[in-house]
């Protein structure tokens, strides 16, 4: 049903994982086409987890073809996903024909953003040090590469897909219930979206820290 012909109060409805997955896809559209910059995508890519309602997420698209295409909250709604991280500064990562690389010991946010446009990026936190027990990464991959790795101990979450292109993510679960829990969000187009533990490394006293850490 187009944007026009249904009721005027259901812009106020609060939005769904479909709604958001619907106007990722118009988006991802006009990033392949050229009508938005990769700044642009990613700046509104970042506002489309921010937004509450469809009618908010209807603003993100209202200058792009495609924006009255059918509404995915016509559809039946899909299962509950898990919690998302908590809210926080959000970090970035962009590679448009070229790479980029996290590694080594550093300090993901509560959101991290990576963009791969015709470009290649490798996230690594199998040394990254967790200041939050959950970790979202929203990845977008348009003819690129993403490649994300992470420690045997820590829980991985997935929510995407490929649309003509690959989001392959090894989720697990892990025993100790204070170990942090990385969720990845996403779609791939035309490209790759690869996540899997990084055979023999492993965080150490994760539940102990990140508890220690909440009471400080």
């Amino acid at each position: 049903m187009d944007l026009e012909k249904r009721p005027a109060g259901d812009s106020a409805i609060r939005a769904s994982d479909a709604d958001r997955d619907r106007i990722g896809q118009v988006l991802a559209d006009a990033l392949a086409e050229g009508r938005l910059t990769a700044e642009e995508h990613a700046e509104r890519l970042d506002s489309l987890y921010a937004l509450k309602t469809v009618g908010e997420l209807e603003t993100l698209v209202r200058d792009l073809p495609g924006a009255h295409r059918n509404r995915a909250s016509d559809a039946p709604v899909p299962p509950a996903a898990p919690a998302y991280a908590a809210p926080g500064e959000a970090d970035t990562v962009v590679a448009v024909c070229s790479s980029a690389v996290r590694k080594g010991r550093w300090r993901p946010r509560a959101r991290t953003q990576v963009v791969s446009v015709m470009g290649d990026v490798e996230i690594d936190l199998s040394e990254a040090v967790f200041e939050q027990q959950v970790v979202e990464l929203r990845v977008v991959s348009v003819l690129g590469y993403i490649e994300i790795k992470v420690p045997e101990n820590v829980t991985v979450r997935s929510h995407g897909g490929g649309i003509l292109g690959a989001f392959e993510v090894v989720t697990t679960e892990a025993p100790d219930p204070g170990a942090p829990v990385v969720i990845l969000r996403g779609f791939s187009l035309l490209g790759n979206v690869e996540a899997r533990p990084r055979a023999g490394r492993r965080l150490a006293d994760l539940s102990g820290r990140l508890r220690g850490q909440a009471g400080s």
